[in-house]
């Protein structure tokens, strides 16, 4: 028989608060059709959104970018949430089905027995809301978390005003907390130009489209509609700055070539937003972190993951359904597409729990041809937005990562590093042969690494080395995701659960001897060489 490492997690319980045969995380179309299905076939369904999102956690960009342009009704908790249920018709019969649905959670982290992991009652799921942190242990899950959108840099992205596609949606259709009336949007995909009539639907202005391509990319008949609203239809254009002093006033646009260079005079479009949407992507974070398989699939709108025929992903009970399975058009149009997605899904594990399936589901709509090649249009934009960009322009606002920082590897400017002595600071003398890995980059150069956690970063800076080591898109890994995916409080956090004889051997799993001295026994510099490893632990 093995003998377990006393000082080791394995062999002590997890506390469990709560279980389920199944966790559906995200209550749009997919997530509520697949919730509402198997309650109405006998399984114990969890439904958790974190919807209405707090105005705190608006203001860290999580987890779409907001750009700081709600408006202040969305401080009114009680109002978001009364909004944000009656956009969705579905909540209700959701509730008749017997779903136990909580708004205002947040799942951080999915887990579950792997490789290096072997000692979990199940697949678990930590969930927090405003107050409290817990467990969920669930036989299968469904995730449905959605889209987001790429961020663009260009000289002034940093001010209020500027936003993404889906959170722009989001305030103006959900909440009415859309503060810009008169908007610019970039891109012109049929979601770009979905959004676009959205927004106008809503009772904004959109007074132009702005397209580096040579046409529009989207359904011709979108464009039209929006050129005979009055939107002015720019192609071979960027955003060459976005004006105003404390806030969005006004998109500075010029004329580009074919390499994404500016020439020619610049106009000045009067606006307080400007949307991006040059390209919507799927929320994979859980699902990387868990270690379901994920890859580049052009089709369905860049990193998406792998799955079969019933939604099922790498890992059997592990499912993913609406936009968080894949982007494209026919999707985007119709809700009808992610809720056939949502059906089969919980379908199959009405199956594998072994009750009757009362019926099979039709086969699912697969997308088709993407409207252009994904991976180039992404690297265009940022080719002509930013490194074309006049002067340094950051990409990660958080950290305030500059493009050429990026490039060139420079350490992170809270060191204060000034030694420019290296000839060469390419990123293949840096990084090796190998196609760069935004990881590397992201540990180098604090890229990635703020309070956002990447949202309005991570795909410019893989664009970026992409465009520098000369290779396509898809060649650059994802870049990692750990849980908590979700900025945690410490309040809040403080609460994981966690049995007390897990933390009884915390001084040893982290090596600090010298954790439980008083501070006046510990010596003024601590130092790795003067570090007494053979000293007590105290928990020994």
């Amino acid at each position: 028989m093995a003998l377990q490492d006393p000082k080791s997690v394995a062999g002590k319980d997890l506390p469990v608060a709560e279980r389920t045969q199944l966790l559906v995380i995200g209550a749009g179309p997919a997530g509520l059709a697949a919730a509402i299905e198997a309650a109405e076939r006998g399984l114990s369904v969890v439904l958790v959104d974190e919807n209405p999102i707090s105005f705190t956690t608006m203001g860290d960009e999580v987890p779409l970018h907001f750009g700081q342009a709600m408006s202040a009704q969305v401080r009114n908790r009680t109002a978001m949430m009364e909004a944000f249920i009656a956009s969705e018709p579905l909540i209700e019969a959701a509730f008749e089905a017997g779903v136990d649905l909580r708004l205002g959670t947040a799942c951080w982290g999915l887990y579950s027995n792997g490789p290096s992991l072997g000692w979990l009652p199940g697949t678990v799921a930590g969930l927090n809301d405003d107050e409290r942190c817990w467990m969920l242990a669930a036989q299968h899950v469904i995730v449905a978390a959605g889209r987001r959108d790429m961020g663009l840099a260009f000289p002034g992205w940093e001010k209020p005003g500027v936003l993404g596609a889906t959170a722009a949606l989001a305030l103006a259709g959900r909440y009415g907390a859309l503060e810009p009336r008169r908007i610019v949007m970039l891109g012109s995909s049929t979601e770009a130009l979905t959004a676009a009539l959205a927004l106008r639907e809503a009772g904004h202005v959109i007074a132009a489209v702005v397209e580096q391509a040579n046409e529009m990319m989207g359904s011709p008949e979108l464009a039209e509609n929006l050129r005979s609203g009055g939107t002015e239809m720019l192609t071979r254009h960027v955003v060459r700055e976005a004006g105003g002093r404390d806030r969005v006033e006004a998109a500075m646009v010029v004329g580009i070539d074919a390499q994404g260079r500016a020439f020619g005079p610049e106009r000045s479009l009067a606006c307080d937003g400007i949307v991006l949407a040059v390209g919507a992507t799927p929320v994979v974070d859980l699902l990387d972190a868990l270690g379901c398989r994920i890859a580049f699939q052009p089709e369905r709108g860049g990193y998406a993951p792998l799955v079969d025929g019933d939604q099922r992903t790498s890992l059997r009970n592990i499912f993913a359904v609406g936009d968080s399975a894949g982007l494209w058009p026919g999707k985007s149009r119709d809700r009808g597409v992610a809720e056939a997605e949502g059906r089969r899904a919980a379908a199959a594990i009405v199956r594998d729990c072994g009750i009757d399936d009362g019926g099979a589901v039709a086969a699912g709509a697969l997308p088709g041809v993407p409207e252009c090649d994904v991976g180039a249009y992404r690297l265009a934009w940022v080719r002509a937005s930013v490194l074309e960009a006049r002067g340094e322009v950051v990409v990660c606002q958080c950290e305030e990562v500059t493009a050429r920082e990026i490039l060139e590897v420079r350490p992170p400017r809270y060191l204060g590093w000034q030694d420019e002595r290296r000839n060469d600071r390419s990123l293949s003398a840096l990084l090796g042969a190998e196609p760069p890995n935004p990881d590397q980059v992201k540990r180098l150069t604090r890229a990635g690494m703020g309070p956002c956690q990447g949202r309005r970063c991570r795909e410019q800076v893989a664009a970026l080395l992409a465009l520098s080591a000369a290779v396509r898109l898809s060649s650059i890994p994802l870049a990692s995701y750990r849980a908590p995916v979700r900025p945690l409080p410490l309040s809040v956090a403080g609460q994981i659960p966690e049995a007390p004889e897990q933390a009884e051997h915390w001084d040893t799993w982290f090596g600090m001897h010298a954790q439980w001295r008083p501070f006046w026994e510990v010596p003024a510099l601590y130092t790795v060489a003067g570090n007494d490893a053979a000293g007590p632990v105290a928990s020994e």
